[in-house]
Protein backbone atom coordinates (compact mmCIF):
# COMPACT_ATOMS: atom_id res chain seq x y z
CA UNK A 1 0.00 0.00 0.00
CA UNK A 2 2.77 2.50 0.97
CA UNK A 3 4.45 1.64 -2.09
CA UNK A 4 1.83 2.51 -4.30
CA UNK A 5 1.09 5.95 -2.18
CA UNK A 6 4.59 6.73 -3.01
CA UNK A 7 4.53 5.68 -6.52
CA UNK A 8 1.63 8.49 -6.85
CA UNK A 9 3.78 11.48 -5.25
CA UNK A 10 6.56 10.60 -7.21
CA UNK A 11 7.93 13.35 -9.90
CA UNK A 12 7.70 11.11 -12.29
CA UNK A 13 3.86 11.34 -12.81
CA UNK A 14 4.30 15.05 -13.62
CA UNK A 15 7.74 15.83 -14.71
CA UNK A 16 9.10 18.19 -16.71
CA UNK A 17 8.58 17.79 -20.40
CA UNK A 18 10.59 17.31 -23.39
CA UNK A 19 11.31 20.38 -24.86
CA UNK A 20 12.01 21.02 -28.70
CA UNK A 21 15.68 21.90 -28.81
CA UNK A 22 14.57 25.30 -30.60
CA UNK A 23 12.63 26.43 -27.08
CA UNK A 24 15.98 25.80 -25.34
CA UNK A 25 18.31 27.56 -27.61
CA UNK A 26 15.49 30.74 -27.22
CA UNK A 27 15.68 30.41 -23.60
CA UNK A 28 19.28 30.91 -23.78
CA UNK A 29 20.10 33.61 -26.71
CA UNK A 30 20.10 36.68 -24.90
CA UNK A 31 22.99 35.16 -23.13
CA UNK A 32 25.25 35.68 -26.17
CA UNK A 33 24.50 39.22 -25.50
CA UNK A 34 25.13 39.02 -22.19
CA UNK A 35 28.55 37.75 -22.47
CA UNK A 36 29.47 40.02 -24.97
CA UNK A 37 28.77 42.72 -21.99
CA UNK A 38 31.39 40.49 -19.89
CA UNK A 39 33.88 39.98 -22.53
CA UNK A 40 34.24 43.22 -23.52
CA UNK A 41 34.57 43.91 -19.78
CA UNK A 42 37.16 41.43 -18.84
CA UNK A 43 39.27 41.78 -22.05
CA UNK A 44 39.89 45.85 -21.76
CA UNK A 45 38.85 46.09 -18.22
CA UNK A 46 42.55 46.21 -16.44
CA UNK A 47 43.50 48.22 -20.38
CA UNK A 48 41.32 50.75 -19.73
CA UNK A 49 41.84 51.42 -16.28
CA UNK A 50 45.82 51.23 -17.10
CA UNK A 51 45.25 53.88 -19.70
CA UNK A 52 43.61 56.25 -17.73
CA UNK A 53 45.98 56.46 -15.33
CA UNK A 54 45.52 53.30 -12.44
CA UNK A 55 48.59 52.09 -10.85
CA UNK A 56 49.37 48.86 -11.74
CA UNK A 57 49.94 47.77 -8.23
CA UNK A 58 46.61 48.29 -7.23
CA UNK A 59 44.92 47.25 -10.25
CA UNK A 60 43.16 44.89 -7.83
CA UNK A 61 40.94 47.28 -6.31
CA UNK A 62 38.92 48.07 -9.22
CA UNK A 63 38.10 44.38 -10.24
CA UNK A 64 36.59 44.10 -6.49
CA UNK A 65 33.66 46.07 -7.35
CA UNK A 66 32.02 43.77 -10.09
CA UNK A 67 32.04 40.44 -8.27
CA UNK A 68 31.16 42.61 -5.21
CA UNK A 69 28.23 43.80 -7.22
CA UNK A 70 27.15 39.70 -8.32
CA UNK A 71 27.37 38.98 -4.79
CA UNK A 72 24.53 41.37 -3.45
CA UNK A 73 22.48 41.33 -6.80
CA UNK A 74 22.25 38.12 -7.89
CA UNK A 75 20.33 36.45 -4.77
CA UNK A 76 18.37 39.09 -4.54
CA UNK A 77 17.26 38.40 -8.54
CA UNK A 78 16.85 34.99 -7.44
CA UNK A 79 14.81 35.92 -4.16
CA UNK A 80 12.27 38.31 -5.78
CA UNK A 81 12.02 36.43 -9.47
CA UNK A 82 10.90 33.09 -7.22
CA UNK A 83 8.15 35.17 -5.59
CA UNK A 84 7.32 37.30 -9.04
CA UNK A 85 4.40 36.55 -11.62
CA UNK A 86 3.71 39.25 -14.41
CA UNK A 87 0.88 37.63 -16.72
CA UNK A 88 1.69 39.50 -19.84
CA UNK A 89 6.39 38.92 -19.28
CA UNK A 90 6.49 36.24 -16.92
CA UNK A 91 9.02 35.58 -13.94
CA UNK A 92 12.59 35.75 -15.10
CA UNK A 93 11.80 37.80 -17.92
CA UNK A 94 10.89 41.57 -16.06
CA UNK A 95 14.61 40.87 -14.49
CA UNK A 96 15.87 40.48 -17.83
CA UNK A 97 14.91 43.04 -19.56
CA UNK A 98 15.44 45.80 -16.61
CA UNK A 99 19.33 44.36 -16.68
CA UNK A 100 19.74 44.61 -19.77
CA UNK A 101 18.55 48.55 -21.02
CA UNK A 102 20.44 49.57 -17.88
CA UNK A 103 23.63 47.57 -19.34
CA UNK A 104 23.24 49.32 -22.63
CA UNK A 105 23.51 52.81 -21.11
CA UNK A 106 26.48 52.40 -19.03
CA UNK A 107 28.60 50.24 -21.64
CA UNK A 108 28.09 53.58 -23.55
CA UNK A 109 29.98 55.22 -20.64
CA UNK A 110 32.88 53.07 -19.31
CA UNK A 111 35.21 53.00 -22.40
CA UNK A 112 34.49 57.23 -21.97
CA UNK A 113 36.17 57.71 -18.76
CA UNK A 114 39.13 59.00 -20.29
CA UNK A 115 37.68 61.30 -22.65
CA UNK A 116 35.31 63.65 -20.50
CA UNK A 117 38.12 65.79 -19.59
CA UNK A 118 38.94 64.97 -16.15
CA UNK A 119 43.10 64.07 -16.41
CA UNK A 120 45.22 61.41 -16.51
CA UNK A 121 44.96 59.71 -13.66
CA UNK A 122 43.04 61.93 -11.53
CA UNK A 123 40.69 60.80 -9.00
CA UNK A 124 37.67 61.71 -10.90
CA UNK A 125 38.59 59.95 -13.84
CA UNK A 126 39.08 56.63 -12.00
CA UNK A 127 35.94 57.29 -9.62
CA UNK A 128 34.18 57.88 -13.22
CA UNK A 129 35.42 54.35 -14.53
CA UNK A 130 34.88 52.38 -10.87
CA UNK A 131 31.38 53.35 -10.80
CA UNK A 132 30.50 52.81 -14.53
CA UNK A 133 32.03 49.34 -14.35
CA UNK A 134 30.07 48.65 -10.57
CA UNK A 135 27.25 49.69 -12.72
CA UNK A 136 28.07 47.91 -15.72
CA UNK A 137 28.22 44.68 -13.84
CA UNK A 138 25.30 44.84 -11.69
CA UNK A 139 23.34 45.46 -14.70
CA UNK A 140 24.84 43.04 -16.38
CA UNK A 141 24.47 40.58 -13.61
CA UNK A 142 20.64 41.12 -13.36
CA UNK A 143 20.07 40.30 -16.97
CA UNK A 144 22.44 37.52 -17.34
CA UNK A 145 20.54 35.57 -13.99
CA UNK A 146 17.44 34.87 -15.12
CA UNK A 147 18.62 32.81 -18.42
CA UNK A 148 20.11 30.38 -15.73
CA UNK A 149 17.18 30.71 -13.67
CA UNK A 150 14.92 29.98 -16.80
CA UNK A 151 16.53 26.17 -17.49
CA UNK A 152 16.31 25.19 -13.82
CA UNK A 153 12.53 26.30 -14.40
CA UNK A 154 11.73 24.78 -17.65
CA UNK A 155 14.39 22.11 -18.83
CA UNK A 156 14.14 18.42 -17.29
CA UNK A 157 17.13 16.35 -16.04
CA UNK A 158 17.89 14.74 -19.11
CA UNK A 159 17.76 17.78 -21.22
CA UNK A 160 19.79 20.05 -18.49
CA UNK A 161 23.45 19.02 -19.44
CA UNK A 162 22.51 19.91 -23.31
CA UNK A 163 20.25 23.29 -22.40
CA UNK A 164 23.56 24.40 -19.95
CA UNK A 165 26.10 23.36 -22.83
CA UNK A 166 23.92 25.78 -25.31
CA UNK A 167 24.15 28.46 -22.77
CA UNK A 168 28.35 28.05 -22.60
CA UNK A 169 27.94 27.94 -26.11
CA UNK A 170 26.18 31.03 -26.92
CA UNK A 171 28.20 32.63 -24.05
CA UNK A 172 31.24 31.74 -25.56
CA UNK A 173 30.18 32.75 -29.20
CA UNK A 174 29.34 35.97 -27.95
CA UNK A 175 33.03 36.24 -26.12
CA UNK A 176 34.54 35.66 -29.50
CA UNK A 177 32.87 38.36 -30.95
CA UNK A 178 33.81 40.77 -28.04
CA UNK A 179 37.33 39.98 -27.74
CA UNK A 180 37.95 40.40 -31.65
CA UNK A 181 36.21 43.78 -31.95
CA UNK A 182 39.10 45.74 -31.08
CA UNK A 183 41.65 43.80 -33.32
CA UNK A 184 39.28 43.76 -36.38
CA UNK A 185 38.39 47.38 -35.96
CA UNK A 186 42.13 48.21 -36.16
CA UNK A 187 42.54 46.40 -38.96
CA UNK A 188 40.12 48.62 -41.14
CA UNK A 189 41.80 52.23 -39.65
CA UNK A 190 39.89 52.58 -36.34
CA UNK A 191 42.37 53.83 -34.17
CA UNK A 192 44.09 51.78 -31.75
CA UNK A 193 46.20 54.57 -30.05
CA UNK A 194 44.88 57.80 -28.26
CA UNK A 195 46.43 60.54 -26.49
CA UNK A 196 48.08 60.00 -22.82
CA UNK A 197 44.47 59.25 -20.68
CA UNK A 198 42.36 58.69 -23.04
CA UNK A 199 41.10 55.18 -24.35
CA UNK A 200 41.56 54.10 -27.99
CA UNK A 201 38.19 54.52 -30.27
CA UNK A 202 38.98 50.84 -31.19
CA UNK A 203 37.66 49.71 -27.77
CA UNK A 204 35.37 52.24 -27.18
CA UNK A 205 33.46 51.61 -30.87
CA UNK A 206 33.70 47.98 -29.78
CA UNK A 207 31.64 48.67 -26.27
CA UNK A 208 29.28 50.20 -28.85
CA UNK A 209 28.48 47.42 -31.22
CA UNK A 210 28.46 45.43 -27.93
CA UNK A 211 25.76 47.10 -26.17
CA UNK A 212 23.23 47.10 -29.37
CA UNK A 213 23.90 43.55 -29.67
CA UNK A 214 23.47 42.70 -26.11
CA UNK A 215 19.84 44.26 -26.39
CA UNK A 216 18.79 42.64 -29.91
CA UNK A 217 19.66 39.31 -28.41
CA UNK A 218 17.80 39.87 -24.97
CA UNK A 219 14.46 40.79 -27.25
CA UNK A 220 14.94 37.29 -28.97
CA UNK A 221 14.68 35.75 -25.87
CA UNK A 222 11.57 38.10 -24.10
CA UNK A 223 9.53 37.86 -27.35
CA UNK A 224 10.08 33.87 -28.21
CA UNK A 225 9.99 32.54 -24.42
CA UNK A 226 6.89 31.85 -22.46
CA UNK A 227 7.77 31.28 -18.85
CA UNK A 228 5.48 28.59 -16.94
CA UNK A 229 2.79 29.96 -15.16
CA UNK A 230 2.67 29.35 -11.38
CA UNK A 231 0.26 26.64 -11.13
CA UNK A 232 2.11 25.22 -14.05
CA UNK A 233 5.34 25.55 -12.64
CA UNK A 234 4.17 23.77 -9.43
CA UNK A 235 2.64 20.22 -10.97
CA UNK A 236 5.62 19.64 -13.00
CA UNK A 237 8.20 20.37 -10.52
CA UNK A 238 5.63 18.27 -7.49
CA UNK A 239 5.65 21.32 -5.00
CA UNK A 240 2.97 23.45 -3.29
CA UNK A 241 1.97 26.31 -6.01
CA UNK A 242 2.72 28.60 -2.72
CA UNK A 243 6.41 27.26 -2.33
CA UNK A 244 8.65 29.58 -4.08
CA UNK A 245 6.85 31.90 -1.30
CA UNK A 246 7.96 30.19 1.95
CA UNK A 247 10.57 27.93 2.79
CA UNK A 248 11.96 31.22 5.10
CA UNK A 249 14.60 34.17 4.16
CA UNK A 250 18.01 33.81 2.13
CA UNK A 251 20.08 32.74 5.04
CA UNK A 252 17.65 30.21 6.12
CA UNK A 253 17.54 28.88 2.47
CA UNK A 254 20.92 28.36 2.36
CA UNK A 255 21.48 26.69 5.62
CA UNK A 256 19.65 23.95 3.96
CA UNK A 257 21.54 23.75 0.67
CA UNK A 258 22.29 20.25 -0.77
CA UNK A 259 25.59 19.68 0.31
CA UNK A 260 26.55 19.23 -3.26
CA UNK A 261 25.67 23.02 -2.80
CA UNK A 262 28.94 24.14 -0.33
CA UNK A 263 31.40 20.79 -2.42
CA UNK A 264 31.24 22.67 -5.89
CA UNK A 265 31.47 25.56 -4.33
CA UNK A 266 34.83 24.80 -3.15
CA UNK A 267 35.98 23.68 -6.75
CA UNK A 268 34.47 27.16 -7.75
CA UNK A 269 36.83 29.02 -5.37
CA UNK A 270 40.25 27.96 -6.85
CA UNK A 271 39.20 28.07 -10.81
CA UNK A 272 37.69 31.97 -9.85
CA UNK A 273 40.41 33.01 -8.35
CA UNK A 274 42.47 31.80 -11.01
CA UNK A 275 40.37 33.65 -14.29
CA UNK A 276 40.25 36.66 -11.91
CA UNK A 277 44.50 37.04 -12.13
CA UNK A 278 43.97 36.40 -15.96
CA UNK A 279 41.43 39.20 -16.51
CA UNK A 280 43.63 41.84 -14.08
CA UNK A 281 46.95 41.05 -15.30
CA UNK A 282 46.62 38.90 -18.97
CA UNK A 283 47.28 42.35 -21.07
CA UNK A 284 50.17 43.69 -18.94
CA UNK A 285 52.04 39.55 -19.39
CA UNK A 286 51.49 39.72 -22.85
CA UNK A 287 53.12 42.60 -23.27
CA UNK A 288 55.92 42.21 -21.05
CA UNK A 289 56.61 38.58 -22.47
CA UNK A 290 55.72 39.37 -26.12
CA UNK A 291 56.34 43.11 -27.01
CA UNK A 292 58.63 43.56 -23.33
CA UNK A 293 56.38 46.95 -22.89
CA UNK A 294 55.33 47.84 -19.78
CA UNK A 295 54.43 51.49 -20.76
CA UNK A 296 50.32 51.66 -21.60
CA UNK A 297 50.59 54.31 -23.45
CA UNK A 298 53.02 52.77 -25.87
CA UNK A 299 52.02 51.42 -28.97
CA UNK A 300 53.69 47.73 -27.97
CA UNK A 301 51.26 47.48 -24.68
CA UNK A 302 48.17 48.77 -27.36
CA UNK A 303 49.01 46.09 -28.97
CA UNK A 304 49.37 43.70 -26.65
CA UNK A 305 45.78 45.04 -25.21
CA UNK A 306 44.44 43.94 -29.23
CA UNK A 307 46.23 40.52 -28.84
CA UNK A 308 44.86 39.45 -25.49
CA UNK A 309 41.73 40.22 -27.15
CA UNK A 310 42.60 37.79 -29.71
CA UNK A 311 43.53 35.49 -27.48
CA UNK A 312 40.45 35.82 -25.69
CA UNK A 313 38.22 35.11 -28.87
CA UNK A 314 40.82 31.59 -29.20
CA UNK A 315 39.68 30.71 -25.92
CA UNK A 316 36.10 31.37 -26.60
CA UNK A 317 36.02 29.53 -29.61
CA UNK A 318 37.98 26.43 -27.85
CA UNK A 319 35.32 26.97 -25.60
CA UNK A 320 32.27 26.79 -27.86
CA UNK A 321 33.90 23.72 -29.76
CA UNK A 322 33.99 22.27 -25.88
CA UNK A 323 30.86 23.10 -24.85
CA UNK A 324 29.29 20.87 -27.79
CA UNK A 325 31.34 17.98 -26.70
CA UNK A 326 30.17 18.44 -23.10
CA UNK A 327 26.55 18.71 -23.79
CA UNK A 328 26.64 15.18 -24.76
CA UNK A 329 28.63 13.90 -21.64
CA UNK A 330 26.29 11.50 -19.91
CA UNK A 331 25.53 11.73 -16.02
CA UNK A 332 27.76 9.30 -14.81
CA UNK A 333 30.61 10.82 -16.44
CA UNK A 334 29.92 14.65 -15.35
CA UNK A 335 32.99 14.55 -12.48
CA UNK A 336 35.48 12.86 -14.68
CA UNK A 337 34.83 15.56 -17.77
CA UNK A 338 34.72 18.48 -15.20
CA UNK A 339 38.26 17.62 -13.72
CA UNK A 340 39.59 17.06 -17.19
CA UNK A 341 38.18 20.34 -18.61
CA UNK A 342 40.31 22.30 -15.25
CA UNK A 343 43.35 20.29 -15.55
CA UNK A 344 43.42 21.23 -19.00
CA UNK A 345 43.09 24.66 -18.60
CA UNK A 346 45.78 24.59 -15.55
CA UNK A 347 48.20 23.66 -18.22
CA UNK A 348 47.30 26.47 -20.23
CA UNK A 349 47.89 29.14 -17.61
CA UNK A 350 50.99 28.01 -16.58
CA UNK A 351 52.13 27.82 -20.17
CA UNK A 352 51.55 31.50 -20.39
CA UNK A 353 54.15 32.09 -17.78
CA UNK A 354 56.84 30.13 -20.02
CA UNK A 355 55.82 31.38 -23.68
CA UNK A 356 57.38 35.06 -25.43
CA UNK A 357 55.70 34.17 -28.95
CA UNK A 358 52.13 35.36 -29.96
CA UNK A 359 51.27 31.98 -32.00
CA UNK A 360 52.50 29.76 -29.04
CA UNK A 361 49.83 31.80 -27.46
CA UNK A 362 46.90 30.16 -29.01
CA UNK A 363 47.81 26.55 -27.28
CA UNK A 364 47.85 28.06 -24.14
CA UNK A 365 44.37 29.96 -24.93
CA UNK A 366 42.76 26.65 -26.16
CA UNK A 367 43.41 24.96 -22.84
CA UNK A 368 42.39 27.65 -20.67
CA UNK A 369 39.22 27.45 -22.84
CA UNK A 370 38.19 23.93 -22.01
CA UNK A 371 38.48 24.79 -18.56
CA UNK A 372 36.18 28.16 -19.39
CA UNK A 373 33.81 25.87 -20.91
CA UNK A 374 33.87 23.33 -18.32
CA UNK A 375 33.20 25.91 -15.51
CA UNK A 376 30.03 27.48 -17.23
CA UNK A 377 28.34 24.34 -17.88
CA UNK A 378 29.05 21.25 -15.02
CA UNK A 379 28.81 23.41 -11.99
CA UNK A 380 25.06 24.53 -12.44
CA UNK A 381 24.07 21.25 -14.13
CA UNK A 382 25.05 19.41 -11.05
CA UNK A 383 23.65 22.16 -8.67
CA UNK A 384 20.22 21.97 -10.45
CA UNK A 385 20.10 18.68 -10.40
CA UNK A 386 19.68 18.35 -7.06
CA UNK A 387 17.21 21.00 -6.57
CA UNK A 388 13.63 20.11 -6.26
CA UNK A 389 12.40 22.68 -7.85
CA UNK A 390 11.00 24.56 -4.74
CA UNK A 391 13.14 28.69 -4.39
CA UNK A 392 15.33 27.34 -7.88
CA UNK A 393 16.30 30.93 -8.14
CA UNK A 394 17.22 32.09 -4.74
CA UNK A 395 19.27 28.91 -4.45
CA UNK A 396 21.08 29.83 -7.83
CA UNK A 397 21.29 33.71 -6.82
CA UNK A 398 23.09 32.48 -4.10
CA UNK A 399 25.31 29.82 -5.79
CA UNK A 400 26.53 32.83 -7.91
CA UNK A 401 28.73 33.63 -4.34
CA UNK A 402 30.98 30.40 -5.55
CA UNK A 403 31.71 33.04 -8.53
CA UNK A 404 32.00 36.31 -6.81
CA UNK A 405 33.47 35.66 -3.27
CA UNK A 406 37.14 34.32 -4.77
CA UNK A 407 37.07 36.92 -6.87
CA UNK A 408 36.90 39.41 -4.39
CA UNK A 409 39.40 37.17 -2.67
CA UNK A 410 41.89 37.33 -5.53
CA UNK A 411 41.46 40.82 -5.81
CA UNK A 412 42.55 41.44 -2.42
CA UNK A 413 45.11 38.86 -1.68
CA UNK A 414 46.56 40.61 -5.04
CA UNK A 415 47.69 43.80 -2.74
CA UNK A 416 50.06 41.54 -1.28
CA UNK A 417 50.89 38.24 -3.53
CA UNK A 418 51.79 41.19 -6.73
CA UNK A 419 54.13 42.79 -4.55
CA UNK A 420 56.00 39.40 -3.26
CA UNK A 421 55.84 38.53 -6.37
CA UNK A 422 57.96 41.23 -7.73
CA UNK A 423 54.88 42.96 -9.72
CA UNK A 424 55.66 40.74 -11.87
CA UNK A 425 52.06 40.24 -14.39
CA UNK A 426 53.37 36.75 -16.15
CA UNK A 427 53.89 35.50 -12.39
CA UNK A 428 50.14 36.25 -11.39
CA UNK A 429 49.15 33.60 -14.48
CA UNK A 430 51.50 31.14 -13.33
CA UNK A 431 49.81 31.74 -9.71
CA UNK A 432 46.17 31.28 -11.95
CA UNK A 433 47.60 27.83 -13.35
CA UNK A 434 48.13 26.60 -9.28
CA UNK A 435 44.82 27.89 -8.88
CA UNK A 436 43.28 26.03 -11.24
CA UNK A 437 45.02 22.45 -10.71
CA UNK A 438 43.87 22.77 -6.90
CA UNK A 439 40.58 23.01 -8.42
CA UNK A 440 40.72 20.22 -11.01
CA UNK A 441 41.89 17.89 -7.89
CA UNK A 442 39.29 19.28 -5.51
CA UNK A 443 35.98 17.68 -8.12
CA UNK A 444 36.86 14.40 -6.57
CA UNK A 445 34.91 15.44 -2.80
CA UNK A 446 31.40 16.20 -5.21
CA UNK A 447 29.00 13.62 -5.09
CA UNK A 448 26.62 14.55 -7.38
CA UNK A 449 22.63 13.67 -5.89
CA UNK A 450 19.08 14.03 -7.70
CA UNK A 451 16.43 15.90 -6.09
CA UNK A 452 13.21 13.44 -5.28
Amino acid sequence: MSEDKSTETTPKQHKLPALPASTIWMISFGFLGVQMAFSLQSSNMGRIFQTIGADPTRLGAFFILPPLAGLVVQPLVGYYSDRTWMPKLGRRIPYLLIGAVVAVIVMCLLPNAGSLGFGYASAAALWFGAITILFMDLSSNVAMQPFKMMVGDMVNDQQKGFAYGVQSFLSNTGAVLASIFPFLLTAIGVANTAKKGVVPQSVVVSFYVGAIILIICSLFTVFRVKEYDPTTYARYHNIDVNANKEGGGMFHLLAKAPRVFWTVTVVQFFCWMAFQYLWTYGTGAIAKNVWQAINPASAGYQAAGNWFGVMSAVQSIAAVIWSLVISRVPNNLHKQAYSLGLGLGAIGFVSVFFIHSQGMLFVSFILIGIAWASMMAFPFTILTNALSGANMGTYLGLFNGSICLPQIVASVASFGIFPLLGSSMPTMILVSGILMAVGALSVGIVHETYAE
